[in-house]
């Protein structure tokens, strides 16, 4: 089942970003590609033709990430983060920076399961409106409805 019309990205107060969409697999899968630093790259891409060279996950709180994407022409972009509260399979949270540019935001993500289906719930805490706005305007939405197709897609081959 394709549950790409579920992705819903949405700004409920000056700060926040709140991204939903739900996957036809359950909360222990999608908790599994979220965290699993040989499964991150085979679907969370950035834009067309970039790959995902570096992906360090220490899951555990006080534990850092470093994702690291690279162009077909050699462009780079990265981001890191520290884990702040982890709760597998439920819950995680953790600050992101982006390689230098950009504040640093809070991420919550919240999986819960219904039915054997599961919602992701990615809310993003932003330290100013401006820089809410900001990533509002970078293609965010675009960005990660991409991922979040992928994700589908390789949730299937795990199940």
């Amino acid at each position: 089942m394709n549950n790409a019309e579920t992705f819903q990205l949405t700004t409920p107060t000056d700060l926040e970003i709140v991204m939903t969409r739900v996957f036809d697999a359950p909360r222990n899968l999608v908790f599994e590609a979220w965290t699993t630093p040989k499964y991150l790259p085979q679907w969370m891409l950035g834009p067309e033709g970039w790959t995902m060279p570096v992906c360090e996950i220490d899951l555990r709180t006080g534990g850092t990430w470093r994702f690291a994407w690279r162009s077909s022409d050699g462009k780079e972009m990265g981001m890191s983060g520290v884990y702040k509260e982890v709760a597998p399979p439920e819950r995680i949270v953790s600050t992101e920076s982006w390689g230098g540019y950009g504040p640093e935001t809070i991420n919550t993500l919240v999986l819960t399961e219904k039915d054997g289906k599961t919602t992701i719930t990615n809310t993003k805490l932003f330290p100013t409106k401006e820089s809410r706005d900001m990533a509002l305007k970078s293609g965010m939405k675009e960005g990660v409805d991409a991922s979040f197709k992928r994700l589908e897609e390789f949730l299937s081959t795990l199940a």
